[in-house]
């Protein structure tokens, strides 16, 4: 019996919590009243733990502390669903009450308290009856405890968590038609019985809770959390600063439900909410940092297109965001399926996913041709492949470089072979864009104001003045320094009529040797497009 955790005790407790949570997986799973396709309560719990194991697993911390913050790193980075965000953001506040202090019994009493603050804290909307209410319970008990030593603690924990557990069915309407316990904190106090274990060298044994004899399909609502007016269950990590962390929750919580938000304590969250605007979702945490190892779940409710099943998909197919009536046209002209043809908003990752899925391909080669969509199209390709579609994503950042990556596109070809050379084809081609600041800036060539005329060349400002006719020549007569073979000129939706006349005339007396292809692009906010191939 364990008079207090160190890192070993720790290191147990992690392999026994991932073995137990896989052990109960399908139970903690057939208990789920809001389930979502392959990953349900359970499944996300067990992976979640898994994570967190493996992380703990390849770390030499050497104090209880040190494995705790490794713990709850491995389980904020690998967190699953709503449920599995939430234990991740309890073991981040047993790793951060115990920081530098001793885990005897009455530093666990502290630490329980605090990873039930934490979770309470990490849910925008916290709701009774749910592992939030298991969490606190647990907290309460192990602080009312008869005797403080950290066995009689941390059982006193799991007994006060299984009592609220079964309560749960009385504070939730949906629990208490099904006739089950919350699925969420059913997966807590087998987290706890785990520590337990560790801790007295005798785990003991909790029945298993309560179910109804009905079929489960009766109970359905198509998710893990949240109410049925949000589709899609978007997911992601996060690198930002906790001031536009701040900024960020508001802006999600308004646009759907389920909203909870963790960080690792070094600068990267577990994003998780279910919207109905993916892209919306996607582009508030790309305004707030850097959004990566994005998932989204479509729940099975929703619809979004009429795709033909993924069994009867053959062929290539090239689907690229095209922001401009005379960009469609040009990318249609190819036999490109398009996205984004219309007014100039940046396309949703439904629209993306619909593009690829009525495509009929069973590849599919996906050009964002803009930075500012790039997210959008990696999370739209990532469903596209959960559904069995082989998509490649070439990161084109202007439609300049689409263009290029399409000429060079061979159907024939084996796909990676052909994924390959259309992006060796967008990536030697250098690309301009001439726009008009909208705001107050500091760039590289200085500071700029709103209605600046700006030219810039691969993503970065080279020029600064108050005309898009001068500022044009001159980034033009930049990329004419470093020669090549063809450039291609958009003009935009509000260009002037000849402008691009002007720009061809200049090309052929500074260099009659390079080919010139001028089109109407169409495109919004930015009055030309260059490219040199």
């Amino acid at each position: 019996m364990l008079d207090q955790l160190d890192a070993p005790a720790v290191r147990r407790w992690s392999i026994a919590a991932a073995d137990a949570l896989a052990e109960h997986q399908d139970e903690i799973d057939e208990l789920n009243v809001f389930p979502v396709p392959d990953g349900d309560t359970g499944t996300n719990l067990a992976l979640t733990l898994r994570a967190a194991c493996d992380a703990l697993a390849a770390d030499a911390a050497t104090t209880a502390a040190g494995a705790l913050r490794t713990f709850a790193r491995g389980a904020v980075l690998g967190a699953r669903g709503n449920s599995g965000v939430i234990v991740s953001q309890i073991l981040h506040g047993l790793a951060d009450a115990v920081d530098g202090a001793v885990c005897d019994g009455r530093g666990m009493q502290a630490a329980l308290r605090q990873a039930a603050d934490h979770a309470y804290a990490a849910v925008a909307e916290p709701l009774e009856g749910t592992i939030l209410t298991v969490a606190r319970a647990a907290a309460d008990a192990a602080a009312g405890a008869q005797a403080t030593a950290l066995a009689a603690v941390v059982k006193a924990a799991v007994v006060g968590a299984s009592d609220a557990l079964d309560r749960t069915t009385e504070q939730l309407p949906a629990l208490a038609r099904a006739g089950v316990v919350d699925a969420g904190g059913r997966g807590l106090v087998v987290l706890l019985d785990s520590l337990a274990g560790v801790v007295t060298g005798a785990r003991p044994v909790l029945g298993p809770p309560r179910r109804s004899p009905r079929p489960r399909s009766v109970l359905e609502s198509a998710r893990e959390a949240g109410s049925d007016k949000y589709a899609f269950e978007v997911q992601f990590l996060l690198d930002a600063d906790d001031a536009a962390v701040a900024s960020l929750r508001p802006v999600l919580a308004r646009m759907g439900d389920s909203l909870v938000v963790v960080g690792t304590g070094d600068g990267i969250w577990n994003v998780h909410v279910h919207v109905n605007d993916v892209g919306a979702a996607i582009e508030a945490g790309v305004e707030a940092g850097r959004p990566h190892r994005i998932t989204v779940v479509r729940f099975a409710d929703a619809e979004l297109t009429a795709a033909p099943p993924v069994s009867t998909r053959s062929g290539v197919a090239v689907v690229a965001v095209a922001p401009g009536e005379g960009l469609a046209h040009l990318f249609e002209g190819e036999g490109v399926h398009v996205v984004g043809g219309g007014p100039g908003d940046n396309p949703s990752m439904a629209e993306v996913l619909a593009a690829v899925l009525g495509s009929g391909a069973a590849h599919v080669v996906l050009l964002p041709n803009a930075s500012q969509v790039s997210a959008v199209v990696e999370a739209a390709a990532e469903q596209a492949r959960e559904d069995g579609i082989d998509v490649a994503v070439v990161p084109t950042r202007s439609p300049v470089q689409g263009l290029a990556a399409v000429a060079v596109h061979d159907a024939g070809r084996r796909f990676g072979d052909d994924v390959v050379a259309m992006a060796e084809a967008a990536a030697a081609t250098r690309w301009a864009q001439i726009t008009v600041a909208q705001r107050e800036a500091l760039t590289s060539v200085g500071r700029v104001e709103a209605g600046d005329v700006l030219g810039l060349i691969d993503g970065e400002v080279v020029e600064v003045g108050t005309s898009v006719r001068s500022v044009a020549f001159a980034v033009l007569d930049r990329l004419l320094g470093v020669g090549g073979e063809l450039i291609t000129i958009l003009a935009g939706r509000d260009a002037d009529a000849n402008l691009a006349d002007e720009l061809r005339r200049h090309i052929a007396k500074s260099a009659p040797l390079i080919e010139v292809a001028v089109f109407d692009g169409g495109q919004p906010h930015y009055p030309l497009l260059l490219g040199v191939e």
